[in-house]
C-alpha cells in the first residue's frame, strides 16, 4: 500500500493546496511573512505523514512523525487565525473552510496515532 491511499494524507494534501491558493491573494507584505510560514506548515503536515509512513515498520518512529504532523496542524491553525485577526485574510468563507479542514485533519491524525499505538507488534 502507498501513503497516497491514506485518507489523512489525502486530506492533508487538499489542505496544503487550499492554503497555498489562499495565500496567493494575501497583501504583498504578508505573502512573504506569514504567508510563507503558513504554506510551509501546511505542507509539513503531509510531509510528516509520508515520513512516518515510510518508517511504519518502526512503531515509535511512525508515531513520532504523526505527532509532528499533528503539531503542524496546530501551527497552521495559528497562522491562519493570525491572518484573519489582522485582516490580512478577509474572506471569512475561506477562513472557515480552512478551519474545518484543519479540524478534520487533526482529528484523523489523532485517531491514527491512537490506532498505531494500540496495534500489536
Amino acid at each position: 500500500m502507498s501513503y497516497k491511499k491514506l485518507k489523512i494524507w489525502q486530506l492533508a494534501k487538499e489542505l496544503s493546496v487550499d492554503v497555498h491558493e489562499m495565500t496567493m491573494n494575501l497583501p504583498k507584505f504578508e505573502f512573504y511573512e506569514t504567508g510563507s510560514q503558513i504554506r510551509r506548515s501546511s505542507k509539513s503536515i503531509r510531509s510528516n505523514i509520508v515520513k512516518g509512513y515510510g518508517r511504519r515498520r518502526y512503531k515509535s518512529d511512525f508515531i513520532r512523525f504523526l505527532v509532528y504532523a499533528h503539531s503542524s496542524v496546530d501551527e497552521t491553525r495559528d497562522h491562519l487565525e493570525t491572518l484573519f485577526e489582522t485582516k490580512s485574510l478577509t474572506d471569512k468563507a475561506k477562513f472557515e473552510k480552512n478551519q474545518d479542514e484543519l479540524d478534520q485533519t487533526g482529528k484523523m491524525i489523532y485517531r491514527y496515532i491512537q490506532s498505531v499505538e494500540n496495534r500489536k507488534d
